[in-house]
């Protein structure tokens, strides 16, 4: 007899069904499991033996094997421990094969027979839900696995209470779909005296999610502009914040299995390789790029990041999404950012302050900022210069428009872009995600600002991706002032944000 459970393998946020088969056989007692498993679930073994030790049960003195099927497609994680325990209570017939046939099964096993939260659990319980089946899964990922729809969850504590609850002696209650809560302050504009150039090219940037860099000396505000991005932004709506929770999930970032609607804000340290920028390791894990799917990817110090990583982010910066190839497989993951730079203008940060001076200027701005490619550097919609804030400045009363009153404008603009890009080939949320046909058609601009667009892109040797992330910008602007066609003043506002090279 071969008992089979239902269980799943990752690729990126796609699941792939996993066949557990389990047999037990006469022979000189031995447990073996192929099926091309890696360490972690070779090391099964032992957890589940000590775990079924845990609720009274010995494995028989025979011949055990675990097939993990299909035999060719690598099983990565600790997930697989329950699927092959519940395999062998099917074999030993303390389970009917009746009670586990209608579930995909994951999790971790303790040696108490306890059961671990594991990574993967809401697009395995989609995946489940697509397939007709319900999903066992530990105790603490039972709150993700509920935003499946359709599904019967049972997410027992132990393997002992699962057993239980087939046998009629223990119920298992549902577990309640939970959402994370917001943070209950966030940092705010009105903190940060002066700089309303920047602090406008940060409203834009939050309307029409495009990418946005911020150049100024040491000290002039660019990381606490950044960080009050967050602020401004959007809730993701439910499609969003199911998104962004796979890729979470599969990260295992989901605290306690509750679904977030907090727009995701990281800023890895500019010493991350390429590999955790764009994802990547044995297991091809998700990256920042992707973590940051929906939401902010902050890069501060720019040039500091190794150029290898930078180049590998523009993929992801035009597509929105990163493709991590491997030998054995390729796995795509999301990567739709608002993506915040800062830099210093030269490797002193003196070269626009006449006080202070820089003693190699231009030469210094040139050889620093080459660091950063001009492919890079195009991919960046909104440029603007951070000067220092004059110490007069600082003494002022704090500005009377915060971080709501923009957070209201932002939540306008995008509210029109939602209409307009609705029922849109490729789920196109945001005036930064439009190409091709549909950009020129939204966002052509009036006579007199197609014929400044024109003489403009001649003179500032505008490319191809730089002439449509003008009109992109262009669109944005228009959104923030009611969402009427593209004029000259928006087409004007949005040039002046395309960068300058240093003479």
């Amino acid at each position: 007899m071969v008992a089979r459970v239902s269980t799943v393998a990752f690729q990126g946020i796609d699941v792939l069904p996993v066949d557990v088969q389990v047999q037990v056989a006469a022979g000189l007692p031995a447990f073996t499991i192929v099926g091309l498993p890696d360490k972690a679930v070779g090391e099964s073994r032992e957890r589940v033996r000590a775990a079924l030790s845990a609720i009274g049960l010995a494995l028989p003195a025979k011949r055990i094997t675990v097939n993990l099927s299909p035999a060719d497609v690598l099983k990565e994680g600790s997930h697989f421990d329950l699927p092959i325990a519940l395999g062998l209570l099917v074999a030993m017939d303390v389970l009917s094969a009746e009670d586990v046939s209608g579930y995909v099964a994951l999790g971790e096993l303790g040696l108490d027979g306890t059961l671990a939260r594991v990574a993967g659990t809401l697009p395995a319980a989609i995946g489940a839900s697509a397939a007709g089946k319900g999903i066992i899964c530990p105790a603490e990922n039972g709150g993700e696995a509920a935003w499946a729809a359709d599904v019967e969850v049972l997410a027992p504590r132990s393997i002992l209470g699962l057993v239980n609850h087939f046998k009629g002696t223990q119920v298992l209650s549902p577990p309640q779909p939970r959402v994370a809560e917001a943070p209950s302050h966030l940092l705010d504009l009105a903190d940060i005296k002066g700089q309303e150039v920047a602090k406008r090219a940060l409203e834009v940037a939050a309307a029409g999610a495009h990418n946005l860099l911020m150049i100024g000396p040491p000290g002039s505000g660019k990381s606490m502009l950044a960080a009050r991005l967050p602020g401004i932004l959007p809730p993701m709506d439910a499609a969003e914040a199911l998104e962004v929770s796979m890729i979470h999930s599969v990260a295992g970032l989901l605290s306690g299995g509750a679904l977030t609607r907090t727009r995701p804000f990281r800023d890895p340290h500019h010493s991350a390789s390429m590999a955790a920028l764009v994802g990547g390791g044995q297991r091809a894990r998700p990256g920042e790029v992707s973590l940051a799917h929906g939401g902010v990817l902050f890069l501060d110090e720019l040039p500091e990041f190794a150029r290898a990583a930078l180049e590998a982010l523009r993929q992801p910066l035009e597509t929105g999404r990163v493709t991590v190839a491997r030998a054995n497989g390729h796995v795509t993951y999301p990567a739709r950012v608002t993506c915040v730079a800062a830099m210093n203008p030269c490797k002193c940060g003196n070269l626009a302050r006449p006080d202070l001076g820089c003693g190699r200027a231009p030469k210094c701005g040139r050889e620093y900022q080459s660091k950063i490619s001009g492919p890079l550097f195009d991919r960046i919609d909104l440029h603007v210069d951070v000067p220092a804030v004059d110490v007069a400045d600082l003494a002022l009363p704090p500005p009377a428009e915060g971080s709501a009153a923009v957070a209201a404008r932002v939540a306008r603009a995008r509210n029109v872009q939602k209409e307009r890009y609705a029922g849109t080939d490729g789920g196109i949320r945001t005036n930064a995600e439009a190409d091709g046909e549909l950009l020129a058609k939204v966002a052509a601009p009036d006579a007199d600002g197609a014929t400044l667009l024109s003489d403009a892109a001649k003179k500032m040797s505008l490319t191809a991706r730089g002439y449509h992330r003008v009109l992109r910008v262009a669109r944005t602007l228009a959104d923030l002032d009611g969402g009427g066609p593209v004029r000259r003043i928006h087409v004007a506002e949005a040039l002046s944000y395309r960068r300058v090279a240093i003479a």
